[in-house]
């Protein structure tokens, strides 16, 4: 390695976040900086990408990136496997944590709450505009389960391709939206000399507060 772990740093003087430019509404803020990164980062990095951190039945945490497919006032929508291990952590302890980041706008935001199932109407709404590819792999994926090989894999795609030969492929029972209903979500702004910009909203009797946290 040219440069040690210790070494590596990065100074962020790209923007500010103040209580004056913050909204009183969490999503207002959020849906502005969500354009801003889709205006402003470049692929690969795609700015619907999150990570979402679970816990299991033991209490163990578990985190992965997936994306961010609905959003509305009702909260952060994103699609699984109900079988996989994110499924089951789920089911055990239906609450989660979301983390979005945002190099090129040096801009991260952190979202906890309760999760929940989508309806079947919009899991089906969204499962038939996605690729025919994606529609039959989440057929053929036994999600988070040990298989043998790729051959075992690649054997099950061709069994759903072949199920679904002359029909288009309708949604698994196995598979759906989940909602993120947030109870608090913080707004991360990177600011020079690790003194960054953090708001944070909470949940409190049905109303949003705002408050301002130590970098």
């Amino acid at each position: 390695m040219t440069q040690t772990l210790a070494d590596m740093r990065r100074d962020y003087t790209r923007d500010g976040l103040s209580e004056e430019r913050a909204p009183d509404e969490p999503f207002v803020l959020f849906q502005q900086w969500f354009a801003d990164a889709v205006q402003t980062e470049q692929l690969p990095v795609e700015p619907n990408v999150m990570s979402l951190a679970t816990v299991d039945a033991d209490g163990r945490p578990h985190c992965r990136v997936v994306l961010l497919k609905g959003l509305d006032d009702r909260g952060f929508t994103f699609f699984s496997n109900y079988e996989s291990a994110k499924g089951q952590q789920l089911a055990a302890s239906p609450f989660a944590a979301l983390t979005f980041f945002w190099p090129a706008l040096e801009r991260q935001v952190r979202i906890e709450g309760r999760v929940e199932r989508v309806t079947p109407q919009e899991s089906d709404a969204y499962f038939q505009v996605r690729p025919l590819g994606s529609r039959l792999g989440a057929w053929a994926s036994p999600q988070s389960r040990v298989i043998a090989d790729r051959a075992e894999l690649e054997g099950l795609l061709a069994h759903a391709e072949q199920r679904f030969l002359d029909q288009a492929p309708e949604c698994p029972p196995h598979w759906g939206g989940y909602r993120l209903l947030p109870e608090r979500i913080e707004f991360w702004q990177g600011r020079a000399s690790r003194l960054h910009d953090r708001l944070n909203y909470r949940l409190r009797d049905g109303a949003w507060l705002r408050e301002r946290l130590a970098p």
